[in-house]
């Protein structure tokens, strides 16, 4: 570099950040007014070089941060980083940060993917907060990266008004980011919703969906997918599994939803790959792993890495509260799932949940004292969803007489609710690719003894869009809207993105629930009165 004028290379080095101060680290002396005696070329050089040394050795959060799992008085917040480091999370009530309380988090190594989590504990209920992520180094303790903001809101302790989203299915069916059809632009229709959490239904990536650069549209257009190593092949490897996550996090609108909006999330197949179950072994070309069981548990280290859940290897399903208005019943329909198969076979100790999730729902149903009982199940209870000619993936296998295989167990836990005189049930799911409302009624069902109940149904969010399949009559649904495309697996381009928007009037208690497209146009709506003893 030519030193043409000492004092404009270093008033342009200070004011473009070359020079910055760092924490805990000596700080230059910066002036509005330069002195007239500047210090010489080689001064200038050293001081530049010494600084651009230090912006290589600050650590770089490489992937924005997220939230998830917001309760009362506690919440996560995640990021990584591009190297080995200590992350540090300050949380304030003020945008501006004034007061933050600052929290130490782990060290981000390798062994985790460099990703961490932080439980914010201590939060005031039913607010708005702000918090702030730097990540710093282990090399030069004091050297930190630049910080990224974000937002969360935690639960109420009193009736007041709720919204959520919920949606599923990203990236799939080979339809990746491309920025000149909006990217993940259902992520930001759905921030502009300013909602207090996401219920994200499963298929949260696409782990046997690889992509390739170019699709042509059936009208000659061009889809442009950005494509990453890790998403030119099926996953296989721990590192393949962990960069579906990282690829979803290189849409601007999908980050910048993450650090505002809180979320909790369930897994369904494609985490690992299309309609797995334990113990089953594969018959596919693609696979040099053909253990699915193997696979599963790659998968699951990797979700449990990249999502904002609690917990480091436990249980997906889980409950949280949300109030005295919400409880939100997150079940796990793929970890103790039994064979895929023609699902008629009368044994009321196989199906989705096992045993033990199942017995968890009923008591957890019966000692609930919301006014609103949200189960995700992310697996439709009377859509069909088959496997193949003959297997079955899903609850329902197509038979409208009375309950076998997997629908038995959702018949227990409906009687035994229904016989507890539990009331509020609501069922959210995605799965299919289609937007959907039913209603179920023991009036049209072969099973009896069930409360009546809705279903709604809300997807993809970035996938290819099908449906409709057919409908199981064994529980009596009922549908009251529909929204599918003409073609199957219709691109993003086309339209036929869904999510859905739930609110809960905080006076009333009335449930309104919102089916919405990717733009954020709400399809059909309808607005359940509250329970009988709501005050």
């Amino acid at each position: 570099m030519t030193l043409i004028d000492r004092r404009n290379l270093l008033r342009a080095g200070l004011a473009g950040g070359v020079l910055s101060a760092l924490p805990a680290v000596p700080a230059l002396a910066v002036s509005s007014a330069l002195p007239e005696s500047l210090p010489d070329e080689k001064v200038v050089r050293n001081l530049i070089a010494r600084n651009l040394t230090l912006g290589a050795a600050r650590p770089v959060i490489s992937h924005g941060v997220q939230s998830g799992d917001a309760t009362a008085e506690s919440a996560i917040v995640w990021t990584r980083a591009d190297r080995p480091g200590r992350m540090w999370v300050e949380v304030s009530r003020r945008p501006d940060l004034k007061g933050a309380r600052r929290v130490r988090g782990p060290i981000l190594t390798p062994e985790t993917d460099l990703t961490g989590k932080v439980r914010l504990r201590g939060l005031p209920a039913g607010e708005r907060l702000f918090y702030s992520v730097r990540v710093e180094s282990l090399d030069r303790p004091g050297l930190f990266s630049v910080p990224v903001r974000g937002e969360l809101s935690t639960a109420p302790t009193r009736k007041q008004d709720v919204s959520f989203v919920w949606t599923g299915d990203v990236v799939g069916q080979g339809w990746g980011i491309d920025p000149a059809y909006g990217g993940l632009k259902i992520f930001e229709s759905m921030r502009r919703r300013r909602p207090d959490f996401l219920l994200h239904s499963g298929d949260t990536v696409y782990a046997d969906g690889p992509l390739v650069e170019r699709v042509t549209l059936p009208d000659g257009r061009i889809w442009r997918n950005l494509v990453t190593e890790e998403k030119s092949k099926v996953a296989e490897t721990l590192k393949e599994y962990r960069g579906q996550y990282a690829y979803n996090l290189l849409d601007d609108a999908y980050k910048a939803f993450a650090a505002e909006v809180p979320q909790i999330n369930q897994w369904d197949d494609h985490e690992v790959l299309n309609n797995w179950y334990p113990g089953e072994i594969l018959d596919d070309a693609r696979y040099t792993e053909k253990r699915v069981d193997v696979l599963a548990a790659r998968a699951h280290q990797a979700y449990h890495e990249w999502v904002p859940i609690p917990s480091k290897s436990g249980p997906v399903h889980r409950k949280i509260s949300h109030g005295p208005l919400l409880d939100v019943f997150v079940l796990d329909m793929r970890t103790f799932k039994d064979v895929n198969d023609a699902n008629t076979y009368a044994d009321p100790n196989r199906g989705l949940l096992g045993t033990a999730q199942r017995e968890w729902l009923i008591n957890g149903l019966k000692s609930s004292k919301a006014t609103w009982k949200v189960i995700a199940n992310d697996l439709p209870l009377g859509i069909v969803v088959p496997d193949g000619a003959t297997a079955q993936e899903g609850v329902a296998q197509g038979d409208p007489g009375a309950p076998k295989g997997r629908e038995l167990e959702f018949a227990q836990v409906l009687q035994a609710a229904h016989r507890a005189g539990v009331t509020g049930i609501v069922f959210l799911t995605a799965d299919v690719h289609y937007s959907a409302a039913h209603h179920y009624d023991p009036a049209r069902a072969a099973v009896q003894d069930f409360t009546p109940f809705w279903e709604f149904v809300s997807g993809p969010a970035h996938a290819g869009a099908f449906g409709p399949n057919a409908l199981d009559a064994t529980f009596g649904p009922n549908t009251a809207f529909i929204h599918t495309p003409p073609v199957a697996n219709a691109s993003p381009a086309e339209g036929f993105q869904h999510f859905g928007e739930v609110r809960i009037d905080g006076r009333t208690g009335e449930l309104r629930v919102d089916l919405r497209d990717r733009d954020g146009v709400s399809l059909w709506n309808t607005t359940l009165t509250a329970p009988r003893g709501h005050r």
